[in-house]
């Protein structure tokens, strides 16, 4: 690749991106709000810039990839409102754009399934935002935007395994209630094969093989820990934070074949059960070196 990516808001799945296009070639600018991050993301190969703050104008007209992740708030998205016009100016000569949503804009499906086909009804604030924000995007023309709606993510760091340990894990049970989710690692190839495989106008699911009511997957961590399994709370009675109560207001299975069809993409944690394994290798690894 002779290419230069600005990633907007440089955060987990977009580092795990820049693992993989790095190394293929891709220059790459990220941006984040705060100034103690800078330093990490220098270390990981990536030119870090505030934002808001700089002027990235001049960035912009050298750049031929833009990864937007981001998250739009009640105004509308940030980006776009620091830099719509400056991103519409160089849309015909920008090679491909992504645009990391999420599985919220479809909303509350009673446990159906969904497809990149199933229109959006999304009923959470960050649900409407986000369709919103899509629509901003999809609005510039001859914008080359690829759209990838991400199921919940987990990956090193952000696995069950912490608060199994701690015995603050809960099994929250609410009947019928299912998730989609996916692994960090999978975003990123999705994302480094859509960049190959430019289609603009493209719309993705990212999520995995198995949607699993969230108790199931904590289970199967403190299985694999050989710890207790957590016992059950019903979400009724939960005390639960209005943002975590939040995240079961909706149910529904997501389907990822397009990803699979259109993409090549065989995932390499088709479930959790894969996904958690991985993570506890890590881990375990990681105490092991650690212990030396």
């Amino acid at each position: 690749m002779n290419t230069l990516m600005i990633s907007f808001g440089h955060g987990y799945s977009a580092r795990a991106a820049a693992k993989l296009l790095i190394p293929a070639g891709m220059a790459m600018h990220g941006t984040t709000r705060s100034d103690g991050r800078l330093d990490q993301i220098r270390a990981s190969g990536v030119t870090p810039h505030l934002f808001p703050g700089e002027d990235l104008s001049p960035l912009m007209a050298q750049a031929t990839h833009l990864l937007i992740s981001a998250g739009p708030d009640a105004e509308g998205d940030p980006v776009l409102r620091a830099l719509g016009d400056v991103i519409k100016a160089h849309a015909p000569r920008l090679e491909w754009v992504g645009y990391l949503s999420t599985t919220g804009v479809y909303g509350d499906h009673a446990g159906n399934w969904v497809d990149e086909d199933t229109p959006l009804t999304p009923s959470t604030r960050r649900g409407i935002w986000r369709a919103e924000a899509e629509a901003a995007w999809r609005a510039i023309p001859d914008l080359p935007l690829h759209i990838f709606r991400l199921a919940g993510i987990y990956g090193p760091g952000r696995g069950p395994f912490a608060k199994v340990r701690a015995g603050t894990a809960r099994r929250i049970i609410k009947p019928g209630q299912v998730f989609s989710r996916i692994h960090v690692d999978d975003i990123a190839q999705v994302i480094a094969a859509s960049i190959a495989r430019p289609n603009p106008g493209a719309i993705y699911n990212l999520c995995d093989d198995d949607p699993a009511p969230p108790q199931d997957v904590i289970c199967h961590a403190a299985e694999l820990l050989g710890l207790p399994i957590p016992p059950e709370e019903d979400f009724a009675e939960a005390e639960m934070t209005p943002m975590a109560r939040s995240f079961y207001a909706e149910s529904k299975r997501v389907r990822n074949v397009r990803i699979k069809q259109d993409l090549g993409i065989r995932l390499i944690y088709p479930t959790y059960r894969e996904g958690l394994a991985a993570l506890l290798a890590v881990e375990t690894a990681e105490e092991n070196a650690r212990g030396q």
